[in-house]
């Protein structure tokens, strides 16, 4: 049987990734449900942060409080960041494939160590946690009433790692990794963007210095997890020519793996 064609591949590709991710925002959801234990963390990451003198989430937010339009902005950011993640995860995909599983199965690996921390942790974010923060995203909530008065009670605490930050970091990555070889110093400007959003997280008090870490350290066991992946897909690869030659030719699956 001839193999299908590569747009096909690729659009099954695609909904499959959509899919993943619509049960991956299911599964999140389903986790972080202790409010007792998700204030009780918080509480020991705040005394954490002050004990080394990085607990700098109530100045942040009271500055970006006492402007307006930078708390907007701020909100319209916190909002619509994943316009960047898809846009981010189309343009790799189109332009740079020889970058695009690299990057591809890091995403799919965040998604899944994450899970298991948010089920063992569950955090309180600063905006419930630290007594006067000022919720911004409620305050300025640009998807309606009815989303602000969700956001006011949240029904998960989901605050550690910060995966704002983890995407951004993702969408630096996967920049810098498509474009470091032909364009070094626009592959580092693309760092900027993570830094843009931590300060969004810290300013909004939606998380604290220590979930930006964690989504650091997020990312780096999810480049590792990857390259795993893809030494044991291509032992796999490597592997079917040899079955391949009885029974014909054998298709180029290397983007499916």
């Amino acid at each position: 049987m001839s193999p299908p064609p590569a747009g096909r591949r690729a659009l099954v590709e695609l909904v499959l990734l959509l899919l993943w991710f619509l049960l991956f925002t299911r599964l999140a959801a389903a986790l972080g449900k202790d409010p007792a234990a998700a204030d009780a963390n918080a509480l020991a990451l705040q005394s954490a942060e002050h004990a080394v003198h990085i607990d700098i989430e109530r100045s942040a937010n009271g500055w970006l409080a006492g402007n307006p339009v930078l708390g907007r902005l701020a909100v319209y950011l916190y909002r619509l960041y994943y316009v960047a993640v898809a846009g981010v995860l189309l343009w790799v995909f189109v332009r740079h494939r020889d970058a695009y599983r690299r990057v591809r199965r890091t995403m799919v690996a965040m998604t899944v160590l994450v899970l298991p921390v948010y089920w063992a942790v569950p955090m309180a974010p600063p905006r419930s946690a630290l007594p006067g923060a000022v919720d911004l995203v409620a305050r300025y909530d640009i998807l309606g009433q009815a989303s602000r008065a969700a956001w006011t009670h949240p029904s998960h605490y989901t605050a550690m790692p910060s995966l704002h930050v983890g995407w951004a970091l993702w969408c630096a990555y996967a920049l810098w990794s498509a474009l470091r070889g032909t364009h070094p110093r626009l592959a580092l400007v693309s760092w900027s963007f993570p830094l843009l959003m931590a300060a969004d997280v810290l300013g909004t008090a939606n998380h604290y210095v220590l979930d930006i870490v964690g989504s650091m350290t997020l990312l780096a066991v999810s480049i590792a997890a990857a390259a795993l992946w893809g030494r044991l897909a291509d032992r796999v690869l490597a592997a079917r020519p040899v079955a391949g030659t009885l029974s014909g030719p054998v298709s180029d699956d290397r983007h499916r793996l």
